[in-house]
């Protein structure tokens, strides 16, 4: 049994805090830029930052709601997970033009307020983050937040299953570098429908596991409570 499904796997309140949080920031920092220094700005540079402004949205949102493509293979044996973020892949891009278009104006304002050369530090960011995502392979596996994952039927200490979110938890005890133990729940997200014929298989390979529907609090990509 296998399947594919895309989702956002981890505390999604948290994530919307911090993406409020960043849309305030570029709003006050805009607001500075276009209203305090309006007497040094152009008609055409306001615009150019406006279009900056929509465009650093998404950019965010890149950062705050990502998403993950996960892959699951059930056997005889056990099961296997595959999951990574694919968002690096169109955040490089959209760093780097933002970087190019911010600085140009950022350079552009300075020539009328030295004080403008202060705001070369967000382009700056921007580039060293795209240059980063495109010569880095180390950077980019981990941003991608690439996993892979396996365990064996017989590690399975129960099976729970929360209908409201179509979300199994498989709970383990994980041995830590401490050499201390942790139990916890390794997450199996299902499409809508599909989650009593992945519990029925799953049951069957781990009959002595007791069951139970509950609802499980995902505090980490893969892992529940």
């Amino acid at each position: 049994m296998s399947w594919q499904i895309r989702v956002r796997d981890y505390n999604t309140f948290v994530a919307n805090m911090v993406f409020v949080f960043h849309v305030c920031f570029m709003v006050s920092f805009f607001y500075i830029v276009l209203f305090w220094g309006r007497e040094f700005v152009f008609d055409m540079l306001t615009k150019g930052f406006c279009v900056l402004f929509f465009l650093l949205i998404p950019v965010s949102m890149s950062m705050t709601h990502q998403t993950s493509i996960i892959a699951y293979r059930l056997t005889e044996r056990g099961y296997e997970k595959i999951s990574w973020k694919p968002q690096i892949d169109s955040v490089k891009p959209v760093m780097k033009w933002s970087a190019i278009i911010s600085g140009v104006a950022v350079l552009v304002t300075s020539f009328f307020n030295p004080y403008f050369l202060l705001g070369a530090v967000g382009p700056a960011g921007f580039g060293l983050m795209a240059l980063a995502m495109g010569n880095s392979s180390s950077y980019q596996k981990l941003v991608r937040g690439e996993e892979h994952f396996s365990a064996s039927w017989d590690d399975v200490e129960e099976v729970a299953l929360w209908r409201k979110r179509r979300l199994i938890g498989l709970r383990f005890t994980f041995y830590t570098s401490e050499g201390t133990t942790q139990n916890g729940y390794r997450t199996l997200y299902c499409k809508k429908g599909e989650e009593d014929e992945r519990v029925s298989f799953i049951r069957s390979k781990v009959k002595e596991a007791p069951y139970v529907e509950k609802k499980l609090e995902v505090f980490e990509g893969g892992m529940a409570i």
